[in-house]
Protein backbone atom coordinates (compact mmCIF):
# COMPACT_ATOMS: atom_id res chain seq x y z
CA UNK A 1 0.00 0.00 0.00
CA UNK A 2 2.79 2.40 0.92
CA UNK A 3 4.60 1.70 -2.35
CA UNK A 4 1.45 2.32 -4.38
CA UNK A 5 0.76 5.53 -2.47
CA UNK A 6 4.34 6.66 -3.08
CA UNK A 7 4.00 5.91 -6.79
CA UNK A 8 0.75 7.91 -6.93
CA UNK A 9 2.36 10.86 -5.11
CA UNK A 10 5.30 10.90 -7.52
CA UNK A 11 2.91 10.72 -10.47
CA UNK A 12 0.85 13.62 -9.09
CA UNK A 13 3.99 15.74 -8.57
CA UNK A 14 5.21 14.95 -12.09
CA UNK A 15 1.83 15.83 -13.60
CA UNK A 16 1.68 19.04 -11.54
CA UNK A 17 5.18 20.06 -12.72
CA UNK A 18 4.23 19.41 -16.35
CA UNK A 19 0.99 21.37 -15.97
CA UNK A 20 2.77 24.26 -14.21
CA UNK A 21 5.43 24.54 -16.93
CA UNK A 22 2.70 24.65 -19.58
CA UNK A 23 0.78 27.27 -17.58
CA UNK A 24 3.86 29.45 -17.04
CA UNK A 25 4.75 29.35 -20.72
CA UNK A 26 1.13 30.14 -21.59
CA UNK A 27 1.16 33.20 -19.31
CA UNK A 28 4.54 34.24 -20.74
CA UNK A 29 3.19 33.92 -24.30
CA UNK A 30 0.15 36.05 -23.37
CA UNK A 31 2.25 38.83 -21.84
CA UNK A 32 4.62 38.86 -24.83
CA UNK A 33 1.75 38.97 -27.34
CA UNK A 34 0.04 41.86 -25.54
CA UNK A 35 3.41 43.67 -25.37
CA UNK A 36 3.84 43.13 -29.12
CA UNK A 37 0.39 44.58 -29.77
CA UNK A 38 1.04 47.63 -27.59
CA UNK A 39 4.37 48.25 -29.34
CA UNK A 40 2.71 47.94 -32.76
CA UNK A 41 -0.14 50.21 -31.62
CA UNK A 42 2.30 52.84 -30.33
CA UNK A 43 4.35 52.62 -33.55
CA UNK A 44 1.25 53.10 -35.72
CA UNK A 45 -0.44 55.76 -33.58
CA UNK A 46 2.59 57.90 -32.62
CA UNK A 47 5.57 57.06 -34.84
CA UNK A 48 3.60 56.64 -38.09
CA UNK A 49 0.80 59.04 -37.23
CA UNK A 50 1.13 60.93 -40.53
CA UNK A 51 0.20 57.85 -42.57
CA UNK A 52 -3.50 57.68 -43.40
CA UNK A 53 -6.30 58.26 -40.91
CA UNK A 54 -6.22 58.12 -37.11
CA UNK A 55 -6.09 54.59 -35.80
CA UNK A 56 -7.92 53.22 -32.80
CA UNK A 57 -8.58 49.65 -31.70
CA UNK A 58 -10.81 48.55 -28.84
CA UNK A 59 -9.01 47.23 -25.69
CA UNK A 60 -11.04 44.00 -25.88
CA UNK A 61 -9.21 43.16 -29.12
CA UNK A 62 -5.81 44.05 -27.61
CA UNK A 63 -6.21 42.03 -24.41
CA UNK A 64 -8.60 39.21 -25.36
CA UNK A 65 -9.51 38.47 -28.97
CA UNK A 66 -6.12 38.82 -30.69
CA UNK A 67 -4.07 37.12 -27.88
CA UNK A 68 -6.52 34.17 -27.78
CA UNK A 69 -6.05 33.56 -31.52
CA UNK A 70 -2.25 33.70 -31.24
CA UNK A 71 -2.27 31.44 -28.17
CA UNK A 72 -4.39 28.90 -30.01
CA UNK A 73 -1.83 28.56 -32.80
CA UNK A 74 1.15 28.74 -30.43
CA UNK A 75 -0.14 25.86 -28.31
CA UNK A 76 -1.70 23.50 -30.85
CA UNK A 77 1.76 22.03 -31.46
CA UNK A 78 3.09 20.30 -28.33
CA UNK A 79 6.68 20.89 -29.50
CA UNK A 80 6.34 24.41 -28.15
CA UNK A 81 6.23 23.23 -24.53
CA UNK A 82 8.03 19.88 -24.41
CA UNK A 83 11.71 18.95 -24.38
CA UNK A 84 13.08 19.75 -27.83
CA UNK A 85 16.12 21.72 -29.07
CA UNK A 86 15.32 25.39 -28.62
CA UNK A 87 16.01 26.25 -32.27
CA UNK A 88 13.06 24.00 -33.18
CA UNK A 89 10.91 25.97 -30.76
CA UNK A 90 12.01 29.17 -32.52
CA UNK A 91 11.06 27.72 -35.90
CA UNK A 92 7.69 26.50 -34.69
CA UNK A 93 6.93 29.79 -32.93
CA UNK A 94 7.69 31.70 -36.13
CA UNK A 95 5.20 29.70 -38.19
CA UNK A 96 2.58 29.75 -35.41
CA UNK A 97 2.73 33.56 -35.33
CA UNK A 98 2.49 33.74 -39.14
CA UNK A 99 -0.61 31.52 -39.09
CA UNK A 100 -2.08 33.73 -36.37
CA UNK A 101 -1.43 36.91 -38.38
CA UNK A 102 -3.07 35.47 -41.50
CA UNK A 103 -6.09 34.25 -39.53
CA UNK A 104 -6.53 37.61 -37.77
CA UNK A 105 -6.13 39.49 -41.07
CA UNK A 106 -9.00 37.46 -42.55
CA UNK A 107 -11.19 38.14 -39.50
CA UNK A 108 -10.34 41.86 -39.59
CA UNK A 109 -11.21 42.08 -43.26
CA UNK A 110 -14.49 40.18 -42.88
CA UNK A 111 -15.43 42.02 -39.69
CA UNK A 112 -14.39 45.47 -40.98
CA UNK A 113 -12.32 46.13 -37.84
CA UNK A 114 -10.70 49.56 -38.31
CA UNK A 115 -9.55 50.98 -41.62
CA UNK A 116 -8.26 48.18 -43.78
CA UNK A 117 -4.97 49.80 -44.84
CA UNK A 118 -4.21 51.10 -41.35
CA UNK A 119 -5.04 47.93 -39.43
CA UNK A 120 -2.76 46.03 -41.81
CA UNK A 121 0.22 48.10 -40.61
CA UNK A 122 -0.74 47.42 -36.99
CA UNK A 123 -1.11 43.71 -37.67
CA UNK A 124 2.23 43.35 -39.46
CA UNK A 125 3.93 45.20 -36.59
CA UNK A 126 2.22 42.91 -34.08
CA UNK A 127 3.43 39.84 -35.96
CA UNK A 128 7.03 41.07 -36.16
CA UNK A 129 7.21 42.05 -32.49
CA UNK A 130 5.41 38.84 -31.45
CA UNK A 131 8.03 36.64 -33.16
CA UNK A 132 10.83 38.43 -31.30
CA UNK A 133 9.11 38.74 -27.92
CA UNK A 134 7.49 35.29 -27.78
CA UNK A 135 10.80 33.61 -28.64
CA UNK A 136 12.68 35.73 -26.08
CA UNK A 137 10.02 35.16 -23.42
CA UNK A 138 10.10 31.40 -23.86
CA UNK A 139 13.90 31.38 -23.78
CA UNK A 140 14.22 33.35 -20.53
CA UNK A 141 11.31 31.49 -18.90
CA UNK A 142 12.96 28.14 -19.67
CA UNK A 143 16.39 29.42 -18.64
CA UNK A 144 15.03 30.64 -15.30
CA UNK A 145 13.37 27.28 -14.57
CA UNK A 146 16.49 25.34 -15.59
CA UNK A 147 18.87 27.54 -13.58
CA UNK A 148 16.79 27.19 -10.41
CA UNK A 149 15.85 23.56 -11.16
CA UNK A 150 12.11 24.14 -10.76
CA UNK A 151 9.27 22.34 -12.54
CA UNK A 152 11.70 20.06 -14.37
CA UNK A 153 10.54 16.82 -15.96
CA UNK A 154 11.95 13.77 -14.08
CA UNK A 155 13.71 11.23 -16.32
CA UNK A 156 15.73 8.04 -15.97
CA UNK A 157 18.61 6.98 -18.21
CA UNK A 158 19.27 3.34 -19.03
CA UNK A 159 22.94 3.07 -19.91
CA UNK A 160 25.72 5.04 -18.18
CA UNK A 161 28.43 5.38 -20.82
CA UNK A 162 29.92 7.97 -23.18
CA UNK A 163 26.65 8.29 -25.12
CA UNK A 164 24.80 9.30 -21.95
CA UNK A 165 27.55 11.82 -21.12
CA UNK A 166 27.17 13.48 -24.53
CA UNK A 167 23.38 13.72 -24.24
CA UNK A 168 23.56 15.17 -20.72
CA UNK A 169 26.02 17.83 -21.92
CA UNK A 170 23.66 18.67 -24.78
CA UNK A 171 20.72 18.99 -22.39
CA UNK A 172 22.78 21.30 -20.17
CA UNK A 173 23.66 23.66 -23.05
CA UNK A 174 20.16 23.87 -24.55
CA UNK A 175 17.39 25.57 -22.56
CA UNK A 176 14.75 23.63 -24.50
CA UNK A 177 15.35 20.55 -22.33
CA UNK A 178 14.03 20.97 -18.79
CA UNK A 179 14.90 17.55 -17.42
CA UNK A 180 15.71 16.43 -13.86
CA UNK A 181 17.72 13.22 -13.92
CA UNK A 182 16.54 10.83 -11.19
CA UNK A 183 19.30 8.33 -11.81
CA UNK A 184 20.76 5.65 -14.07
CA UNK A 185 20.06 2.00 -14.71
CA UNK A 186 23.11 -0.01 -15.74
CA UNK A 187 24.70 -3.36 -14.88
CA UNK A 188 28.25 -2.00 -15.12
CA UNK A 189 28.47 1.82 -15.54
CA UNK A 190 31.32 2.72 -17.91
CA UNK A 191 31.32 6.44 -17.14
CA UNK A 192 33.02 7.34 -13.86
CA UNK A 193 31.80 10.91 -14.32
CA UNK A 194 28.17 9.75 -14.29
CA UNK A 195 28.73 7.39 -11.37
CA UNK A 196 30.10 10.30 -9.31
CA UNK A 197 27.30 12.76 -10.16
CA UNK A 198 24.17 10.56 -10.28
CA UNK A 199 22.63 7.61 -8.47
CA UNK A 200 22.95 4.17 -10.03
CA UNK A 201 19.50 2.75 -9.30
CA UNK A 202 20.11 -0.83 -10.38
CA UNK A 203 20.70 -3.14 -13.32
CA UNK A 204 18.85 -3.80 -16.59
CA UNK A 205 16.79 -6.66 -15.14
CA UNK A 206 15.38 -4.33 -12.46
CA UNK A 207 14.31 -1.64 -14.96
CA UNK A 208 10.54 -2.20 -14.66
CA UNK A 209 10.62 -2.30 -10.87
CA UNK A 210 12.70 0.89 -10.64
CA UNK A 211 10.50 2.81 -13.08
CA UNK A 212 7.32 1.78 -11.28
CA UNK A 213 8.83 2.71 -7.90
CA UNK A 214 9.99 6.16 -9.03
CA UNK A 215 6.89 6.95 -11.09
CA UNK A 216 9.01 8.41 -13.89
CA UNK A 217 7.08 8.84 -17.15
CA UNK A 218 9.99 9.47 -19.57
CA UNK A 219 12.97 7.16 -20.10
CA UNK A 220 16.11 7.49 -22.26
CA UNK A 221 17.90 4.32 -23.35
CA UNK A 222 21.50 5.39 -24.01
CA UNK A 223 23.10 2.01 -24.56
CA UNK A 224 23.66 1.69 -28.33
CA UNK A 225 26.23 -1.03 -27.71
CA UNK A 226 23.75 -3.58 -26.33
CA UNK A 227 22.36 -6.20 -28.66
CA UNK A 228 19.29 -5.45 -30.77
CA UNK A 229 17.32 -8.16 -28.98
CA UNK A 230 18.15 -6.73 -25.55
CA UNK A 231 17.21 -3.18 -26.61
CA UNK A 232 13.86 -4.33 -28.05
CA UNK A 233 13.21 -6.29 -24.86
CA UNK A 234 13.94 -3.20 -22.73
CA UNK A 235 11.59 -0.99 -24.79
CA UNK A 236 8.76 -3.55 -24.68
CA UNK A 237 9.11 -4.11 -20.94
CA UNK A 238 9.19 -0.41 -20.06
CA UNK A 239 6.61 0.96 -22.50
CA UNK A 240 3.46 0.02 -20.49
CA UNK A 241 4.60 2.10 -17.48
CA UNK A 242 5.73 5.34 -19.15
CA UNK A 243 4.56 8.01 -21.58
CA UNK A 244 7.62 7.81 -23.80
CA UNK A 245 10.79 5.79 -24.32
CA UNK A 246 13.57 7.41 -26.35
CA UNK A 247 16.57 5.34 -27.41
CA UNK A 248 19.86 5.93 -29.19
CA UNK A 249 20.27 3.39 -32.03
CA UNK A 250 23.65 2.10 -33.11
CA UNK A 251 23.97 4.40 -36.14
CA UNK A 252 27.33 5.98 -35.35
CA UNK A 253 28.93 7.44 -38.47
CA UNK A 254 25.67 8.24 -40.23
CA UNK A 255 25.18 11.98 -40.90
CA UNK A 256 22.08 12.29 -38.72
CA UNK A 257 19.43 13.67 -41.11
CA UNK A 258 17.44 10.46 -41.16
CA UNK A 259 13.81 9.90 -42.03
CA UNK A 260 11.98 6.73 -41.01
CA UNK A 261 9.61 5.26 -43.60
CA UNK A 262 7.19 2.63 -42.27
CA UNK A 263 5.93 -0.34 -44.29
CA UNK A 264 3.03 -1.21 -42.04
CA UNK A 265 1.82 -4.33 -43.86
CA UNK A 266 5.29 -5.84 -43.93
CA UNK A 267 6.18 -4.76 -40.39
CA UNK A 268 9.36 -3.12 -41.67
CA UNK A 269 11.01 0.29 -41.44
CA UNK A 270 13.36 1.90 -43.95
CA UNK A 271 15.72 4.75 -43.03
CA UNK A 272 16.25 7.47 -45.62
CA UNK A 273 19.46 9.56 -45.39
CA UNK A 274 18.90 13.11 -46.67
CA UNK A 275 21.37 15.81 -47.68
CA UNK A 276 19.72 19.22 -47.36
CA UNK A 277 22.42 21.27 -49.08
CA UNK A 278 22.38 19.04 -52.15
CA UNK A 279 19.22 20.92 -53.26
CA UNK A 280 19.73 24.08 -55.33
CA UNK A 281 16.80 25.87 -53.68
CA UNK A 282 18.33 25.28 -50.21
CA UNK A 283 21.61 26.83 -51.39
CA UNK A 284 19.68 29.78 -52.90
CA UNK A 285 17.84 30.47 -49.61
CA UNK A 286 21.14 30.26 -47.73
CA UNK A 287 22.78 32.69 -50.17
CA UNK A 288 19.99 35.28 -49.92
CA UNK A 289 20.13 35.06 -46.12
CA UNK A 290 23.93 35.56 -46.16
CA UNK A 291 23.76 38.64 -48.39
CA UNK A 292 21.01 40.25 -46.31
CA UNK A 293 22.83 39.71 -42.98
CA UNK A 294 26.18 40.84 -44.41
CA UNK A 295 24.68 44.04 -45.79
CA UNK A 296 23.29 44.92 -42.36
CA UNK A 297 26.41 43.76 -40.51
CA UNK A 298 28.94 45.69 -42.56
CA UNK A 299 27.13 48.99 -42.00
CA UNK A 300 27.41 48.46 -38.25
CA UNK A 301 31.03 47.26 -38.03
CA UNK A 302 32.84 49.57 -40.50
CA UNK A 303 34.25 51.74 -37.64
CA UNK A 304 35.49 48.58 -35.87
CA UNK A 305 37.27 47.42 -39.04
CA UNK A 306 39.07 50.78 -39.37
CA UNK A 307 40.23 50.78 -35.72
CA UNK A 308 41.57 47.20 -35.94
CA UNK A 309 43.36 47.97 -39.23
CA UNK A 310 45.18 50.96 -37.69
CA UNK A 311 46.12 48.97 -34.57
CA UNK A 312 47.62 46.10 -36.62
CA UNK A 313 49.62 48.51 -38.79
CA UNK A 314 51.11 50.21 -35.72
CA UNK A 315 51.80 46.97 -33.83
CA UNK A 316 54.08 45.08 -36.25
CA UNK A 317 55.41 45.40 -39.82
CA UNK A 318 53.46 43.72 -42.60
CA UNK A 319 50.09 43.90 -44.37
CA UNK A 320 46.88 44.47 -42.41
CA UNK A 321 45.05 41.61 -44.10
CA UNK A 322 46.22 38.04 -44.43
CA UNK A 323 44.86 35.84 -47.18
CA UNK A 324 45.52 32.15 -47.37
CA UNK A 325 44.30 29.45 -49.72
CA UNK A 326 41.35 27.48 -48.40
CA UNK A 327 39.12 24.74 -49.78
CA UNK A 328 35.71 26.03 -50.89
CA UNK A 329 32.63 24.67 -52.63
CA UNK A 330 33.38 21.32 -54.30
CA UNK A 331 37.05 21.64 -53.37
CA UNK A 332 37.69 24.85 -55.31
CA UNK A 333 40.50 26.94 -53.74
CA UNK A 334 39.89 30.57 -52.80
CA UNK A 335 41.65 33.38 -50.90
CA UNK A 336 40.28 33.49 -47.35
CA UNK A 337 40.68 36.96 -45.77
CA UNK A 338 41.51 37.58 -42.12
CA UNK A 339 43.10 40.35 -40.13
CA UNK A 340 46.79 39.52 -39.75
CA UNK A 341 47.31 38.27 -36.20
CA UNK A 342 50.78 36.75 -36.69
CA UNK A 343 54.25 37.95 -37.56
CA UNK A 344 55.17 37.91 -41.25
CA UNK A 345 57.76 35.12 -40.75
CA UNK A 346 55.31 32.94 -38.79
CA UNK A 347 56.19 29.71 -40.64
CA UNK A 348 59.86 29.92 -39.64
CA UNK A 349 58.91 30.81 -36.05
CA UNK A 350 56.56 27.79 -35.84
CA UNK A 351 59.06 25.35 -37.32
CA UNK A 352 61.75 26.40 -34.86
CA UNK A 353 59.35 26.28 -31.89
CA UNK A 354 58.00 22.79 -32.69
CA UNK A 355 61.52 21.45 -33.20
CA UNK A 356 62.41 22.43 -29.64
CA UNK A 357 59.10 21.54 -27.91
CA UNK A 358 57.86 17.92 -28.07
CA UNK A 359 54.59 18.62 -26.18
CA UNK A 360 53.78 21.51 -28.50
CA UNK A 361 54.39 19.29 -31.53
CA UNK A 362 51.97 16.65 -30.17
CA UNK A 363 49.36 19.33 -29.57
CA UNK A 364 49.83 20.68 -33.10
CA UNK A 365 49.40 17.21 -34.61
CA UNK A 366 46.15 16.56 -32.68
CA UNK A 367 44.42 19.94 -32.87
CA UNK A 368 46.24 21.73 -35.73
CA UNK A 369 46.47 24.58 -33.19
CA UNK A 370 48.70 25.76 -30.35
CA UNK A 371 46.23 26.50 -27.58
CA UNK A 372 48.27 27.75 -24.60
CA UNK A 373 51.12 29.68 -26.18
CA UNK A 374 51.76 30.47 -29.83
CA UNK A 375 55.01 32.40 -30.55
CA UNK A 376 53.73 33.47 -33.96
CA UNK A 377 50.90 35.66 -32.59
CA UNK A 378 51.42 39.42 -32.19
CA UNK A 379 50.19 41.54 -29.26
CA UNK A 380 47.20 42.88 -31.19
CA UNK A 381 46.75 39.39 -32.64
CA UNK A 382 46.16 37.93 -29.17
CA UNK A 383 43.44 40.50 -28.49
CA UNK A 384 41.54 40.15 -31.76
CA UNK A 385 41.78 36.35 -31.66
CA UNK A 386 40.36 36.29 -28.14
CA UNK A 387 37.12 37.78 -29.46
CA UNK A 388 37.37 36.29 -32.99
CA UNK A 389 37.66 39.79 -34.48
CA UNK A 390 40.40 38.56 -36.83
CA UNK A 391 37.69 36.79 -38.86
CA UNK A 392 35.59 39.90 -39.61
CA UNK A 393 37.16 40.46 -43.08
CA UNK A 394 35.66 37.12 -44.11
CA UNK A 395 32.43 39.07 -44.63
CA UNK A 396 34.11 40.09 -47.92
CA UNK A 397 34.41 36.40 -48.79
CA UNK A 398 30.70 36.00 -48.09
CA UNK A 399 29.86 38.86 -50.46
CA UNK A 400 32.06 37.34 -53.17
CA UNK A 401 30.33 33.97 -52.79
CA UNK A 402 33.38 32.06 -51.52
CA UNK A 403 32.04 31.63 -47.98
CA UNK A 404 28.83 31.59 -45.98
CA UNK A 405 28.04 33.08 -42.57
CA UNK A 406 27.48 29.57 -41.19
CA UNK A 407 29.10 26.44 -42.55
CA UNK A 408 31.97 23.98 -42.21
CA UNK A 409 35.40 25.20 -41.18
CA UNK A 410 37.46 26.62 -44.10
CA UNK A 411 40.02 23.82 -44.42
CA UNK A 412 43.57 24.12 -45.66
CA UNK A 413 44.38 22.21 -48.89
CA UNK A 414 46.95 20.23 -46.89
CA UNK A 415 44.21 19.01 -44.55
CA UNK A 416 42.17 17.26 -47.26
CA UNK A 417 43.92 13.93 -46.71
CA UNK A 418 43.18 14.14 -42.95
CA UNK A 419 39.47 14.70 -43.69
CA UNK A 420 39.23 11.27 -45.32
CA UNK A 421 35.89 10.20 -46.80
CA UNK A 422 34.17 13.24 -45.26
CA UNK A 423 35.94 15.68 -47.63
CA UNK A 424 33.52 15.28 -50.57
CA UNK A 425 30.44 15.58 -48.40
CA UNK A 426 31.71 18.68 -46.56
CA UNK A 427 32.66 20.39 -49.84
CA UNK A 428 28.97 20.43 -50.86
CA UNK A 429 28.62 23.50 -48.62
CA UNK A 430 30.43 26.81 -48.67
CA UNK A 431 32.78 27.08 -45.67
CA UNK A 432 31.48 29.34 -42.92
CA UNK A 433 32.73 32.16 -40.70
CA UNK A 434 31.06 30.27 -37.85
CA UNK A 435 29.48 26.85 -37.54
CA UNK A 436 28.79 23.84 -35.37
CA UNK A 437 32.36 23.22 -34.22
CA UNK A 438 32.99 26.92 -33.55
CA UNK A 439 30.00 27.07 -31.18
CA UNK A 440 30.82 23.75 -29.49
CA UNK A 441 34.29 24.41 -28.10
CA UNK A 442 36.28 25.59 -31.13
CA UNK A 443 39.99 24.81 -30.63
CA UNK A 444 39.27 22.49 -27.69
CA UNK A 445 37.79 19.94 -30.12
CA UNK A 446 40.18 17.50 -31.88
CA UNK A 447 40.43 17.72 -35.67
CA UNK A 448 38.70 14.37 -36.22
CA UNK A 449 35.63 15.54 -34.26
CA UNK A 450 35.48 18.85 -36.15
CA UNK A 451 35.28 16.95 -39.42
CA UNK A 452 32.38 14.81 -38.15
CA UNK A 453 30.52 17.94 -36.96
CA UNK A 454 30.91 19.62 -40.34
CA UNK A 455 29.73 16.45 -42.08
CA UNK A 456 26.62 16.43 -39.85
CA UNK A 457 25.91 20.12 -40.55
CA UNK A 458 25.90 19.72 -44.34
CA UNK A 459 23.31 16.93 -44.19
CA UNK A 460 21.13 18.61 -41.56
CA UNK A 461 21.21 22.22 -42.76
CA UNK A 462 18.18 24.45 -42.32
CA UNK A 463 17.78 28.22 -42.22
CA UNK A 464 16.72 27.95 -38.59
CA UNK A 465 19.86 26.04 -37.74
CA UNK A 466 21.96 28.86 -39.25
CA UNK A 467 20.07 31.47 -37.23
CA UNK A 468 20.57 29.44 -34.05
CA UNK A 469 24.33 29.03 -34.63
CA UNK A 470 24.68 32.77 -35.27
CA UNK A 471 22.97 33.47 -31.94
CA UNK A 472 25.19 30.90 -30.16
CA UNK A 473 28.28 32.43 -31.80
CA UNK A 474 27.72 35.75 -30.00
CA UNK A 475 27.50 33.90 -26.68
CA UNK A 476 30.66 31.83 -27.34
CA UNK A 477 32.64 34.89 -28.47
CA UNK A 478 31.66 36.90 -25.39
CA UNK A 479 32.65 33.98 -23.15
CA UNK A 480 35.89 33.55 -25.16
CA UNK A 481 35.29 29.81 -25.05
CA UNK A 482 37.91 27.83 -26.99
CA UNK A 483 39.58 30.94 -28.47
CA UNK A 484 43.39 31.00 -28.63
Amino acid sequence: MRKKQKERNILVRSSFASFTVSALLLVTDYLMIVSAELLAYWMRKDVLSDIGMDFYIEPIYIYIFIPVIFLFFLNTNKQSITGVPFWKTVRQSFWDVIYGVVFIAVLMYLGHLGQESISRIFLLGTGLFAIILVTSGRYFCRKFMNNYKIFQMPVIFIGAGLTAEMIIDYFKDDVGFGYRIIGFIDDAPVSKKIARRFRILGGFEQAEKIIRRTGVRHVFITAPGVSREKQIDLVNRIQPYVKSVSFVPDLQGYPGNLEIVSFADAGLMMIKVKNNLANWHSRLIKRVFDLFCCSVGLVVIVPVLLIISIAIALDSPGPVLFNGKRMGFKGKLFNCYKFRSMYVDSDEILEKYLANNIEARKEWEEFSKLRDYDPRVTRIGKLIRKYSLDELPQLLNVFMGDMSLVGPRPYLPSEECKMGDYAKSISLSLPGITGLWQTSGRNEIPFSERVKMDHWYVHNWSLWLDIWYLIKTFKVVLQRKGAY
